[in-house]
């Protein structure tokens, strides 16, 4: 079996816990890792900026099967749906290194790795500027704050932020924890955030790159499978789940 890649700037792997994708199916949790809802909240400006915490779901059940086919009515988990929804289930997610392909902006004392092909939509990279000018301008510290942060809110992990004094990628340490992710201000329901470096399988052996920040298609609509490629935001998926459903500031 192919050994698994590791993405820089990832932690350890925590054998604790882990998702299997069914190729068919259901994405299967092993672990009972926390698994609640986040909100994306707006700026004054009206972009993007942070995140705010709504309910929590169960995961005791070993595993936990969660929706990836969008057509559940028991959302976020499984009820059997997938069997007669209209949908694509494959996987169809090169399991190459993200970085491999990503294209790089060279600033004064940060680079940006961007790999366009796994954005998640939540628009975190315009909140006070474009992340991409911000790293061109990385000379002056608050434009340096700012294009850091922007690319550590990007759930996707699209968006990498280098250190070039240090060699270094900068991330944000985040628990291993799963994320339902809202977008009240698009009025629709995102992708699964998989946060921490949990392992992400298949069920017939594919290891796919162990990152610290992975978003996984709810919708069943990405072109990508199993990771979002922000389509959920055009065929405007909604889980059903309590909360906003207009923007939030």
């Amino acid at each position: 079996m192919k050994e698994r890649e590791i993405e820089p700037g990832t932690p350890e792997i925590n054998k604790k816990y882990s998702i299997v994708v069914d190729k068919k199916g259901p994405y299967l949790v092993y672990g009972h890792p926390l698994l609640k809802q986040q909100f994306i909240v707006q700026n004054e400006e009206g972009h993007s900026w942070s995140y705010r915490d709504g309910g929590e779901y169960d995961t005791r059940n070993e595993p936990t099967a969660l929706c990836r086919c969008g057509a559940s009515a028991n959302k976020p988990y499984c009820d059997g749906a997938h069997l007669h929804a209209r949908w694509d289930p494959s996987l169809t997610a090169d399991n190459i290194p993200l970085l491999k392909d990503a294209d790089v902006v060279d600033g004064p004392t940060l680079e940006l790795t961007d790999n366009e092909k796994y954005c998640a939509f939540a628009r975190f990279c315009d909140a006070y500027g474009r992340v991409w000018n911000l790293v061109e301008e990385s000379d002056d510290p608050e434009a340096r704050e700012l294009a850091i942060r922007e690319a550590n809110y990007c759930p996707a992990g699209r968006l990498k932020a280098w250190d070039k004094d240090k060699g270094e990628f900068i991330e944000n340490e985040l628990a291993p924890s799963l994320v339902l992710l809202e977008d009240p201000q698009e009025r629709c329901s995102g992708p699964l955030f998989v946060r921490g470096g949990i392992p992400v399988d298949d069920t017939e052996g594919v290891r796919y790159e162990l990152r610290n920040r992975v978003t996984l298609c709810r919708c069943g609509a990405s072109s990508n499978k199993p990771f979002c490629d922000g389509t959920h935001a055009s065929v405007r998926f909604r889980d059903g789940l309590p909360g906003p459903r207009d923007g939030v500031k």
